[in-house]
């Protein structure tokens, strides 16, 4: 018997979940705050919701979507175009070598993957921007933007754990 449209159409809203939580997390991302010198600090949600479901639902994240979600953090936040698409597609493939490690895994040795992948991101984004600008950009900004998203991860690790849990059952 063929599944009613209802039935796809609920799958399919399922399965883009990840895809558009993340997208919302880029919007959250630029919200001004209004408070003096976080938008440079602002934590990498976007960030944190690919290495999340690169682990648990890749299927679910493809690296196109990771693409455009790079794409898009780059045009709203004033980056140089590609350079967080490009982080980000990085972060995507090793943490998707690594998955198998992962699943399965505490959640401090998930934490300390991401703590190493975050680390790396950072670096890499503040070479790519240092070069775009051929000067080398204050470093500070970039460590302390690591620290509050390595501090913020469990948070979303665990909102996205329960959404996984809730809505994103094995169809």
């Amino acid at each position: 018997m063929k599944p009613s449209l209802w039935h796809r159409m609920d799958v399919l809203a399922r399965r883009l979940t990840p895809f558009g939580l993340t997208l919302v997390l880029v919007v959250i991302g630029v919200v001004p705050f209004h408070i003096p010198g976080f938008a440079r600090v602002v934590p990498l949600l976007p960030l944190m919701a690919i290495y999340h479901w690169a682990i648990f639902r890749p299927e679910l994240m493809p690296s196109y979507a990771v693409f455009a979600i790079g794409i898009l953090q780059d045009t709203l936040t004033g980056a140089p175009i590609g350079v967080n698409a490009m982080v980000f597609l990085i972060v995507y493939g090793v943490v998707l070598s690594q998955q198998r490690f992962f699943v399965g895994k505490s959640f401090a040795i998930i934490w300390l993957g991401f703590a190493l992948v975050a680390a790396g991101a950072a670096a890499l984004s503040w070479v790519l921007v240092s070069a775009y600008n051929v000067t080398l950009v204050e470093p500070r900004a970039v460590l302390f933007q690591y620290l509050v998203t390595l501090g913020g991860f469990p948070l979303l690790a665990w909102l996205f754990t329960r959404w996984q849990q809730t809505f994103l059952r094995q169809e």
